[in-house]
């Protein structure tokens, strides 16, 4: 480990991050709510905007889910996503610009449709994430998959592991990166049998002695760790939107 003390790159104007120097044109347009007549949004989005805002009571909570609908459909939160996101929950562009562009999981530049972040965290590093990472770019090396490290994903007990488009799998040997880039490529459901959601309970009144994976549809008793109740019942129960505002100027156009 090297003890000198690396330097932090910076822009001229003493900040890591562009465009702080940059001053404000007072003279720009004020934001304004797309038009729903020019704004076209498909019928799919509109109604995964909608269900996620009646789940709120303020629909700028939805903001979030709302930004992955529409990256899931475009690919990355393109202008036109989100001019459609704006357009179905009455908000400017730029608010939804200033959430995409603070979480790094929104892609707000046209990037490969899959993502793999490889934990690389003290758990996962100490049972070689950091060379799994290595072998994982060397795998997807010019295919549709973009690979990232990333600093901690929570699941330490299954160490090394990876979220691959969301679905979180391990523990992982090398042989896996080959194997999630084939399961991509073919469309596939990537490792299967080392996905997280069918790892048994920890609780020991639940395990049982046939092993530490169950296979998908696999009749096991599980904990009821969300509440669903026997049957699992998963039917969302969404509350009242908080109304949404529209300048009177604009509502009486």
């Amino acid at each position: 480990m090297s003890t000198g003390t690396s330097r932090v790159p910076r822009f001229g104007h003493g900040s890591r991050v562009p465009g702080w120097d940059e001053a404000v044109d007072l003279e720009k347009p004020p934001a304004r709510i797309p038009d729903p007549a020019v704004t076209p949004v498909p019928e799919l989005l509109r109604e995964q905007i909608e269900a996620a805002m009646a789940k709120y009571p303020d629909r700028r909570s939805a903001a979030i889910p709302a930004l992955h609908a529409a990256q899931e459909l475009h690919g990355w939160c393109s202008p036109e996503a989100i001019d459609q996101v704006a357009t179905v929950m009455q908000l400017t562009p730029a608010y939804l610009i200033a959430v995409a562009t603070f979480y790094d999981m929104f892609k707000t530049l046209p990037q490969p449709r899959n993502d793999v972040y490889v934990c690389t965290n003290i758990s996962c590093s100490l049972r070689g994430a950091d060379e799994f990472f290595a072998a994982m770019r060397e795998a997807a090396d010019g295919e549709d998959i973009d690979v990232r490290s990333f600093e901690c994903l929570g699941a330490c007990d299954i160490a090394p592991m990876a979220s691959v488009n969301g679905e979180y799998v391990g523990p992982l040997d090398f042989d896996d990166a080959g194997r999630i880039v084939e399961d991509l490529k073919a469309g596939h459901t990537v490792l299967e049998h080392k996905q997280l959601r069918y790892r048994r309970c920890a609780d020991p009144e639940v395990a049982t002695e046939a092993g530490e994976f169950s296979p998908p549809g696999a009749d096991v008793p599980r904990a009821d760790t969300a509440g669903l109740g026997e049957h699992g019942d998963t039917t969302d129960r969404p509350g009242g939107s908080a109304a949404i505002e529209i300048p009177t100027e604009e509502a009486g156009e």
